[in-house]
C-alpha cells in the first residue's frame, strides 16, 4: 500500500540526518535540517493517503507509530549527545516510550487500534484529541527542526549572523524540548494507568 511506502521512506531520510548532524559541513546540516523537515512531515502525509486511498489498517497504524517512535527517540537521544539539550529528556522519553507501547500492544493483540483503547473521556482528550495531538506534534517538529538549525548556525564563521543566532535559538529550543516532554508525559499516562487499572484488577480478581 502507497500509505505504507510513504511511512518506510522515512527511515532512509532519518539515517541521513543522523550522519549530516554529527559529521556534516555546515551547509549539509542546513539541507539535513530541510530534509528533517520533509521526513516529520510525512508522518502526517501517509495517514492522508491511506484515509483518502482507504487503505487504513492495524498493521498501518501499528508502523506510523514504530516509525514515529524511531524518529523521536533517535532525534531525542542524537541532540542529547551532541549537547543541545539534557540526557534527562531522552531518558524519560525512552521510558515512557517502553511502557505505553508494551502496554498498547495488549490491546493491538486483542485486533484494537492503539488509539482506540481509551475509555475515559480525560483519556481519550489526553491521548486522543486534535489539541493534544497537534500540541505534541508542533512542539516536537519545532524541537527538532530548532535544534538541528542552531547545530548548524553553530558551524559557522563568529562574524556572520547565523553564528551569532546559534546558541539563542539553541537555548530557545532546548527549553521547548521540556514543552514537548510534558506533552509526551501527559499523553501516556492514561495508556499507563489505563491498562494497569483494566487488566491488574482482572488478574487479581480471576486469581
Amino acid at each position: 500500500m502507497l500509505a505504507n511506502w510513504i511511512t518506510l521512506s522515512r527511515l532512509p531520510l532519518l539515517v541521513f540526518n543522523l550522519v549530516v548532524l554529527f559529521h556534516g559541513t555546515p551547509l549539509l546540516r542546513l539541507l539535513g535540517a530541510a530534509v528533517l523537515l520533509v521526513g516529520l512531515l510525512l508522518d502526517t502525509v501517509d495517514g492522508v493517503v491511506a484515509r483518502k486511498r482507504e487503505e487504513t489498517s492495524l498493521f498501518g497504524s501499528v508502523l506510523d507509530i514504530a516509525l514515529d517512535r524511531t524518529y523521536e527517540l533517535t532525534l531525542w537521544v542524537a541532540f542529547a549527545a551532541l549537547g543541545m539539550i539534557p540526557m534527562v529528556i531522552p531518558l524519560v522519553v525512552i521510558a515512557r516510550t517502553a511502557l505505553t507501547d508494551a502496554f498498547r500492544s495488549i490491546g493491538v493483540a486483542s485486533g484494537v487500534a492503539p488509539f482506540d483503547q481509551h475509555r475515559s473521556s480525560l483519556g481519550r482528550f489526553l491521548v486522543g484529541h486534535p489539541i493534544m495531538r497537534t500540541g505534541y506534534s508542533i512542539t516536537k517538529v519545532v524541537t527538532f527542526m530548532g535544534l538541528a538549525l542552531a547545530q548548524a548556525f553553530a558551524g559557522y564563521p563568529d562574524t556572520t549572523l547565523m553564528r551569532r543566532l546559534a546558541l539563542p535559538l539553541g537555548e530557545a529550543m532546548a527549553a521547548l524540548a521540556w514543552v514537548a516532554l510534558a506533552f509526551c508525559v501527559l499523553r501516556g499516562l492514561p495508556v499507563i494507568l489505563g491498562t494497569l487499572r483494566r487488566h491488574w484488577g482482572a488478574e487479581s480478581s480471576e486469581g
